[in-house]
């Protein structure tokens, strides 16, 4: 389980994913493979957790990396690359964004 705090020294990435009901298992189920087959093998990946809001329109997807480099090295590979391009077709888009943990409570 990934667990919050505000002693965390790493890179905590939170990705938005922006979809209708009909593609959201779909766009689910690609992310839970990339976790599976590729991403949770990468250097420095810590943990991660997929959450749905109850209209299954949105997705966000919290990530835990050792540095920032580890994801950005992972987000720039070949086959994450080619994942992002399928992982897209579920959706009207999507955004990774870094963040610091400020407070935890």
């Amino acid at each position: 389980m990934t667990e919050i705090s505000a002693s965390f020294q790493g890179q905590t990435v939170i990705t938005t994913f922006e979809m209708t009901p009909a593609t959201a298992h779909d766009l689910i189920e690609a992310l839970q493979l990339a976790y599976d087959e590729f991403i949770q093998h990468q250097p420095g990946f810590i943990g991660a957790g997929l959450h749905m809001n109850d209209a299954m329109t949105r997705v966000c997807n919290y990530s835990k990396w050792h540095r920032r480099e580890d994801y950005q090295a992972m987000l720039r590979s070949p086959e994450m690359r080619e994942r992002n391009r399928v992982i897209h077709t579920f959706c009207k888009g999507f955004e990774p964004v870094m963040y610091e943990v400020l407070a935890s409570f």
